[in-house]
């Protein structure tokens, strides 16, 4: 009888999580065919349909603004919501474009469409040729916006963009730079892990929610374009657009590339950047936000390089020079992106490590399933202290998986020595495909 009573419990619970799941999969597919239906009715924003704007921009000769955005997001929903209907000066300035809100990136031209793919909400300015004005949306916190991002920044970015765009033949040399070099595919489904699950478009006639290349997998899928071929996955790609705070900038996200703050002994107090001065130009790049200083940063040599900067202080222009020494660019923070789950899995087995515990590594969590359930299946645990890996000490997690995915190959195999109730434990980790 209690064996019975059980399964029936547990039978129940089972029915209630199933239903649960469930609710959030109908609420998740109701909310991204609501919002299409909702923008489309209202009609003041283009909806997935960025080859229509060019070709409205052309014929009406005004810029174009772009917004990519995840759905459901609720961070992105606030941000977007305030952004159309509650800001005076925000709508006034969008209706001076071509406004186009991108749900999905199927289909997306990376050669046009490159950003921060760790963001689930970003915008670009551009021309009807596809010249770039610039970039807005940043983020160094998995949930935390505001410390980067806020309306009056976006309205003053918006402003740059419609003075760059109204006196383009002044600024079309300085903008050259704002396009990057082609993508190793030109839309995400084609990247090999994609292929066979997406296609171009999203599919209003089936399971939308499924059918959508979130932004985050297109990183996921160029870092595992490489990892696969069995080559290093570079610098660039593995730590990507460097947060202005890796070198020492604190920027104001209520002005256009304003300096709020310069960090003692930093790369940008080494330059003489002070708090108050606007960053005109970065590498001869006109600059409208955070993210253009990401976007300049995102595309220098990780070996060491020297950048120009325009700036203006007290109402004079100032120029300095930037000397970015070799691995400048691994001093940023990779634990706050989703794609650190992707490199968990190949180096780590599956563990999240948590920074500078004692005289190792504390690994705070291991996982239970598939690949991420590596470590926990050759007897690594939560608790454990990781004193070496492949006979190195590391200091931080994102050091130890870069080790990995640089010197590293699937297949391979690596000590791992913890230490467990005061004693010493080795444990042999397979790397992941």
């Amino acid at each position: 009888m209690h064996n019975i009573a059980l399964r029936v419990c547990w039978s129940a619970l089972l029915l209630a999580f199933l239903v649960s799941q469930t609710c959030v999969a109908n609420d998740r597919e109701q909310a991204v065919r609501s919002d299409k239906q909702r923008v489309e009715a209202e009609g003041f924003w283009m909806y997935n349909d960025i080859p229509g704007a060019l070709e409205k921009a052309k014929k009406s000769g005004k810029p174009i603004v772009v917004v990519l955005r995840c759905l459901p997001c609720e961070e992105c929903v606030k941000l977007d919501d305030e952004l159309v209907d509650n800001d005076p000066v925000i709508r006034p300035l969008l209706e001076q474009f071509i406004c186009v809100r991108q749900v999905g990136t199927n289909g997306l031209d990376l050669d046009t469409f490159q950003y921060d793919t760790d963001q689930s909400w970003a915008l670009f300015f551009l021309n009807a040729d596809k010249t770039i004005y610039g970039r807005f949306g940043t983020r160094s916190h998995r949930t935390e916006w505001y410390g980067d991002v806020s309306l009056t920044g976006l309205a003053k970015a918006l402003k740059g963009a419609l003075d760059l765009h109204h006196d383009l033949d002044r600024y079309e040399k300085s903008l050259q730079g704002k396009r990057g070099q082609p993508m190793e595919v030109a839309s995400p489904e084609k990247y090999p892990s994609l292929k066979d699950r997406y296609t171009d478009s999203l599919d209003y006639e089936g399971d939308v929610v499924k059918s959508c290349i979130h932004c985050h997998q297109i990183g996921d899928a160029q870092r595992e374009y490489y990892w696969h071929q069995g080559k290093p996955i570079p610098d660039k790609v593995l730590w990507p657009y460097p947060h202005p705070k890796s070198i020492g900038l604190v920027m104001d996200p209520n002005e256009m590339a304003t300096v709020k703050e310069v960090e003692a002994d930093s790369i940008a107090a080494a330059t003489g950047l002070k708090s108050g001065d606007q960053i005109k130009r970065f590498d001869r790049q006109p600059l409208l936000s955070i993210a253009d200083i990401q976007w300049v940063l995102h595309n220098l040599d990780s070996d060491g390089q020297s950048v120009p900067l325009l700036i203006q202080r007290d109402g004079a222009n100032l120029n300095l020079t930037m000397n970015l020494p070799s691995g400048w660019r691994k001093a940023g923070d990779l634990s706050w992106r989703v794609s650190t789950w992707g490199l968990r899995r190949i180096g780590g087995g599956g563990m999240v490590i948590e920074d500078s515990h004692d005289d190792g590594l504390l690994i705070t969590r291991v996982g239970k399933y598939g690949k991420h359930g590596t470590a926990r299946r050759v007897g690594i645990r939560e608790g454990d202290l990781l004193l070496s890996y492949d006979g190195k000490r590391f200091d931080r997690e994102q050091d130890l998986l870069t080790y990995v995915v640089t010197e590293k190959h699937a297949g391979d195999q690596v000590d791992v020595k913890v230490r467990r109730e005061g004693k010493e434990l080795t444990f042999k980790l397979p790397i992941q495909q």
